[in-house]
Order: structure tokens, then C-alpha cells, then sequence
């Protein structure tokens, strides 16, 4: 009976060779991917052209249900989301929260694959 062989695994080093590039950081790519899944939904999509296109650039939780015929509490929710992804800022004025983009988040998110 023969004895048996070891194997030992092609290696080309032209295939594998490290690369000199550093990869993005774990809790950066948490981060975009947070601001790719707000910006997956088309409701949060139209919320932010909403926003966006308002007097003043800001508009209240109240304006924003008509338009997209949904709930208050579902218009809260998606816009929760768009707040924890870096894309709107909410200011509470009474009984009511104001929306507004937050200052370049447009111009960086658009920037989020280029940067990869």
C-alpha cells in the first residue's frame, strides 16, 4: 500500500496577489448601507424630492401625508428612517416636526459608489 500524497494548492501568483488598496471600514460600509436601504423605497424616495422642492427647503409631517396618500404614522416612520441615514434633519416646533435635507447629503450619497 501506497503512502498518501499531501496536496498542496496552486497558487499563480499574478491571480493572488494582495492588493495594495484599502478596503472601506466595516462600520463605514454599515453606514452606506443604511443610506442604500433608505433610499430603496420609493415612498422615502418621493419624501425627499418633497422636502427638497418645499418653500424654504423644510416641510411639515403634516404636508406630507397628502401627497403620498399614506398614514401618519407610516409618513413618520419612513421619515425616522431618512433622519437615521444622514438625509433629513427633523426640528420639533410644537406639536409639529419640521423636515429639511441636511446640508451636502445629496452630493454624498451621490458620491457613495464613485468612492468604493
Amino acid at each position: 500500500m501506497s503512502s498518501p500524497q499531501t496536496l498542496e494548492p496552486a497558487v499563480d501568483a499574478d491571480c493572488c496577489a494582495p492588493t495594495q488598496k484599502p478596503a472601506i471600514s466595516a462600520g463605514e460600509a454599515h453606514h452606506r448601507a443604511l443610506v442604500f436601504k433608505a433610499l430603496a423605497d420609493p415612498n422615502r424616495l418621493r419624501l425627499l424630492s418633497i422636502v427638497k422642492r418645499a418653500d424654504g427647503g423644510e416641510a411639515c409631517v403634516c404636508d406630507l401625508t397628502e401627497p403620498l396618500d399614506l398614514g401618519q404614522p407610516t409618513v413618520s416612520h419612513h421619515l425616522k428612517i431618512l433622519v437615521e441615514a444622514g438625509l433629513l434633519s427633523r426640528e420639533k416646533r410644537g406639536t409639529w416636526a419640521y423636515y429639511s435635507l441636511v446640508p451636502g447629503a445629496v452630493e454624498r450619497t451621490a458620491g457613495l459608489l464613485a468612492s468604493l
